[in-house]
């Protein structure tokens, strides 16, 4: 039988909602799994109990639904398993920054006084990364090339060297956020009411402002400009690659690392090759008879014209191979198959007619060949 959501939370059915609050704060705190020092399956089971209750008693309807009809009566809307505090943790870091869950536990039920809602960013920041598409033909995929990008993206300030101040210029508290380099905005969510903390937008989570800002770049520390920059492409790469060039992005601040430029490869559609992984594709014609008695043809490959042997009966659209002649994948290239396509002329001279009907009537019937 489900356990009763008041016992659960340890308090009376006429408590108030401050009382409940508080009980669940209490309770949250103690059975949280990633502080629990005992079985921590026992935690997150006790702590899936404190939410679900908590999540029906904090909400009147929810609660005279719970008062008038118990756990029989209709669905309270809220399933909590073992695993959604994980999922839960994944989610928050998913839109608010990897380190987030933590933050907004430590304002929660720590009544905003964490000691990471009191950590003001230092000025130096890392650069962001930048990504860049490029288009490339599939022979300079094939055996790869230098090529020169243009790339828009922020370098260091040349005026102030990065600092963003005006030359024996000071800084002030920024007034946003008072010096903490963030801003605080409660958000409701599945766990309750909690407090979401983001990067200042006026000091960028500095904590200060300058007094006297650059001219030149506003006192951000950093210019926007077009860059030329030269990437190497390997052989043999694949279509949606990516490349890292370390150290090409947009420039830090104050001091800090630049981030990374990312280029995304794209591979222009090739009029005569088609790409299968490491082999290529391609269909040449052939004569019937070219099929029946066998003979030699020139292949288009990358490398230029190559001689194929077409042995005598071959099948009309069999595919041939010229083994090393597709794409580089490591010391090794795939093969170009070669797909033979009939070729039936549409007209015949009076003789060829003669002599092409009276070899198909020698021939014997399809059934016996």
């Amino acid at each position: 039988m489900p356990k009763d959501y008041y016992e659960i939370l340890g308090v009376n059915r006429d408590a108030p909602a401050e009382e409940i609050k508080r009980a669940y704060r209490r309770l949250a705190r103690q059975y949280h799994p990633d502080a629990f020092k005992g079985d921590k399956a026992e935690a997150e089971r006790r702590f899936r109990e404190i939410a679900e209750a908590y999540e029906v008693l904090s909400d009147p309807d929810k609660r005279a639904q719970y008062d008038r009809f118990g756990h029989a009566g209709p669905s309270q809307g809220f399933d909590f398993g073992p695993t959604d505090f994980r999922r839960a943790r994944e989610t928050f870091a998913e839109f608010f920054g990897p380190s987030s869950f933590d933050e907004i536990f430590d304002l929660f039920f720590s009544d905003g006084g964490g000691t990471r809602a009191k950590h003001k960013a230092g000025r130096s920041r890392r650069g962001e990364d930048l990504e860049y598409k490029i288009r490339i033909s599939l022979e300079d995929a094939a055996f790869g090339t230098r090529i020169k990008a243009s790339v828009p993206r922020y370098v260091t300030c040349s005026s102030c060297g990065g600092s963003g101040a005006k030359e024996k210029s000071g800084s002030r508290t920024c007034p946003t956020c008072r010096g903490a380099g963030r801003v605080q905005f409660r958000q409701s969510t599945m766990l309750g009411s909690f407090v979401n903390v983001r990067e200042c937008p006026e000091c960028q989570g500095v904590g200060e402002t300058m007094e006297n800002p650059c001219p030149k770049c506003r006192g951000d520390g950093r210019t926007r400009e077009r860059s030329e920059i030269a990437v190497e492409i390997p052989p043999g790469i694949d279509e949606g690659a990516r490349l890292r060039l370390r150290g090409e992005g947009n420039a830090g601040r104050a001091g800090g690392p630049p981030g990374d430029l990312i280029i995304r490869v794209e591979i222009q559609p090739h009029h005569m090759f088609r790409r299968e992984g490491s082999d290529l594709r391609v269909e040449i014609p052939a004569h019937y008879g070219q099929l029946v008695l066998g003979d030699k043809v020139r292949v288009p490959t990358l490398d230029g014209d190559e001689e194929l042997t077409i042995p005598a009966g071959t099948s009309p659209g069999a595919s041939l191979r010229l083994p090393g002649r597709g794409m580089p994948r490591g010391r090794r290239r795939g093969d170009l198959v070669v797909d033979l396509k009939v070729a039936v002329p549409k007209k015949l001279k009076r003789k060829q007619r003669e002599l092409l009907k009276e070899f198909t009537d020698s021939l014997p019937p399809p059934d016996e060949v």
